[in-house]
């Protein structure tokens, strides 16, 4: 080798280097948004069906409604953080909750 060629960074630079891209970012907050927005509808639906004091059939419908909104919001909320994985966390926090509440009050598994 001669004295103008650089030397191969080590593995755990490359990777390093390679997380740094900002598409990773914006690839990260989208699949935040999209599946995570998801699972917190569900889980929100799930919950709010079973815990809402109404009729079963308008409890189902009160929750799908609030599902949609939430989703609108977890997607907003993916976007509007200062850190993807803030995102993650903001995202599958409330939907871990909503899915114990759910379970606890007796959804089928």
């Amino acid at each position: 080798m001669d004295s103008t060629t650089p030397l191969p960074l080590p593995w755990h630079r490359r990777l390093g280097a390679f997380l740094a891209r900002p598409w990773l970012g914006v690839l990260s907050r989208t699949l935040a948004a999209i599946l995570g927005g998801y699972a917190l509808a569900a889980a929100s639906a799930a919950f709010l069906a079973l815990a809402l004091p109404m009729e079963r059939s308008q409890a189902v419908l009160t929750g799908m409604l609030v599902a949609i909104a939430l989703c609108a919001c977890a997607a907003l909320w993916a976007f509007a953080t200062r850190t993807a994985l803030r995102a993650w966390a903001g995202i599958a926090l409330p939907t871990a909750l909503f899915w114990l509440g759910a379970h606890l009050l007796g959804a089928p598994a």
